[in-house]
């Protein structure tokens, strides 16, 4: 695919036309990572923001401890390092590739002046900063309403309807990863998903899961009880 198409492709992107698709390459940085290479860390300075064209970057925070805490996952099409776009300032957490990349990166000077020549533009990046308060607004509520089993099941739930909603899916993340994410640790996320497979709930192969009572699922991830 070409540069405009590899754009057109992306959400933040869809529906311009193409003059303004050509626009946006013209300020694009074509960059590509190798597994576990520092994006960007908290504190620095933001000069622009990325959107990953393929493999996956982890979102985190670090304690005074070191204890990491995943925010998020991008995978390809997802944007990630927009928050200091309008008002500047500096990263708010880490940026880490967790295998091989490809990242297009949008100055920030320079995205602001397409912006302001095109306030579609603008329209699209409100929505897509919109998602992500959305999806942070959730991650708090599980975090400190839903015991483990429940913010388990409610992430599984997820990928599954983000998939095709048939009940297969795959984790492409590691349980540590996984863990993190949650909130809790390996130990704990290896426990829980064995006692949801002896009590029949998913069924797992590795990194493939098969959600077997959905019903359940829902029930606890809505705050039902879980016995570990």
């Amino acid at each position: 695919m070409g540069m405009i198409e590899l754009v057109a492709d992306i959400p933040l992107f869809h529906g311009l036309p193409k003059e303004q698709l050509e626009e946006v390459v013209d300020i694009v940085v074509d960059q590509m990572f190798g597994r576990g290479q520092t994006i960007f860390s908290e504190g620095e300075e933001a000069a622009g923001f990325y959107v990953a064209v393929s493999g996956r970057v982890k979102v985190f925070k670090l304690s005074s401890e070191g204890k990491e805490q995943i925010l998020h996952f991008v995978g390809p099409g997802e944007s990630f390092g927009e928050v200091p776009m309008f008002a500047g300032g500096r990263f708010p957490a880490h940026a880490e590739t967790i295998e091989k990349s490809r990242l297009f990166f949008f100055p920030r000077s320079l995205f602001l002046d397409l912006i302001k020549s095109d306030p579609s533009l603008a329209m699209n990046m409100l929505a897509e900063l919109s998602w992500h308060l959305r999806r942070f607004t959730r991650l708090v509520e599980e975090l400190s309403l839903k015991e483990v089993p429940g913010r388990l099941a409610a992430y599984l739930l997820y990928l599954s309807d983000r998939e095709d909603g048939s009940g297969e899916l795959q984790l492409n993340i590691t349980k540590g990863q996984l863990a993190s994410l949650l909130g809790t640790i390996p130990e704990t996320m290896s426990r829980i998903l064995g006692k949801m497979s002896s009590q029949g709930l998913i069924n797992m192969q590795g990194r493939r899961i098969e959600i077997l009572d959905r019903q359940a699922l829902e029930e606890l991830s809505a705050g039902g009880k879980f016995i570990v």
